[in-house]
């Protein structure tokens, strides 16, 4: 990719949404806060416009400028369905854990049980 093809507003642009979007999915710190926040629909939306720009520019754009567009969303995408799917594991993790207490306190309640007899 040769910088020099592109328009650096474009570039500005891109990376403007780019920034935002991680700091959705929680990979950038929020630079008003300083805090790591994770919103998914933020990041979601985020995307849309990424690829709501990618289409309406299709044929407007250096080879360079579509493939950075297109690097940048899919890099983004890839983010986006890793923290969904972390997200969606945590309740699974917790009802283990819920499950296996539950499984420690009958076994505890039964050798108590025995040991009376």
């Amino acid at each position: 990719m040769d910088a020099k093809n592109m328009n650096p507003h474009f570039l500005s642009l891109i990376m403007m949404f780019s920034t935002a979007c991680w700091q959705h999915l929680g990979k950038v710190p929020n630079p008003m806060t300083g805090k790591t926040e994770k919103e998914l629909s933020g990041a979601q939306m985020t995307i849309d416009m990424l690829c709501m720009l990618r289409d309406k520019t299709k044929g407007n754009l250096s080879a360079d400028e579509e493939k950075y567009l297109s690097n940048v969303i899919g890099d983004l995408q890839l983010n986006y369905a890793d923290e969904v799917n972390k997200d969606q594991q945590k309740p699974k993790e917790e009802l283990k854990k819920d499950n296996s207490e539950t499984i420690d306190k009958e076994q505890k309640q039964e050798d108590k049980t025995e040991n009376k007899t």
